[in-house]
């Protein structure tokens, strides 16, 4: 069977996407290389193989306690974020309102504005009502920063949505609410998970607006990373770092293998 091949064109587009693949996959890749090393110090490629360093972060308290804060903080932040984020795109998706096209662009603004620019206004709208540096800050500033994530994704999910089954469903007896949990959530799932999924990973590895939200006693994993690298570098610095790594492929590949980043609406 004769089967042609790719031309010139195919090849330089293949070997383009190759280059920029390798480009973003190498950093995480020396990161991860050095993690395993045995010496004392930062070098690539890591001489001899060693899990001390991963040793040394379990038995750091400061990078233990730092590795749950941002659990729950990126954990509840996902929660309420799909509690509030989708109902709002049911809203802005069914109801046509003077308006609409503001209060959408508003709740999806914190895609485009620079997290440096949310952490300060979380912080100074916490000062302003009493709770600045807490963890209701901080859980506050994390659902900001997510909320958009989940109601893009659901947004394209219900781009697809047939209404007819709402209708059939409710033609049926079905009331209001055991329409939305028995027919809508089920075929917007995969957008709201993909979201979530997504908004926790971002969550995971924030640093902005974290700094701005935290205190000494209360610090999240990347932005202890971020001032340990201040005082010391060493290979610790990699396996934490690496940590943080290890969460976000997992989640990307739960969200591939469960639901399928297409089905996702990440097209």
């Amino acid at each position: 069977m004769y089967t042609s091949r790719p031309g010139i064109g195919s090849r330089i587009l293949m070997a383009a996407s190759g280059f920029v693949l390798f480009f973003l996959l190498a950093p995480l890749l020396v990161v991860i290389g050095v993690s395993f090393t045995s010496s004392n110090f930062l070098r690539f490629p890591p001489e001899g193989f060693s899990l001390q360093w991963y040793d040394a972060v379990i038995n750091n308290t400061l990078y233990v306690d730092a590795f749950w804060l941002s659990i729950q903080i990126a954990g509840f932040g996902t929660i309420l974020a799909m509690v509030l984020g989708v109902p709002a795109s049911l809203v802005l998706v069914r109801k046509r309102f003077l308006g609409a096209g503001v209060i959408s662009a508003i709740f999806l603004s914190p895609l485009i504005l620079p997290t440096v620019v949310l952490g300060v206004a979380i912080l100074q709208y916490a000062s302003a009502l009493g709770f600045a540096r807490s963890f209701t800050a901080l859980l506050v500033g994390h659902v900001v920063l997510i909320i958009p994530y989940v109601i893009r994704a659901t947004l394209v999910s219900l781009a697809d949505f047939d209404l007819a089954s709402e209708e059939a469903a409710q033609d049926l007896g079905a009331t209001t609410m055991q329409t939305l949990f028995l027919v809508t959530l089920p075929q917007i799932k995969p957008g709201v998970i993909a979201g979530g999924l997504l908004g926790f990973v971002i969550s995971w590895i924030n640093v902005e607006v974290s700094i701005f939200n935290s205190t000494s006693a209360m610090v999240t994993l990347p932005v202890r990373i971020f001032n340990q690298v201040q005082a010391t570098v060493d290979p610790s610095m990699a396996a934490v770092s690496a940590v943080t790594i290890y969460f976000a492929v997992i989640a990307v590949f739960a969200l591939d293998y469960f639901i399928g980043i297409e089905k996702a609406g990440m097209k």
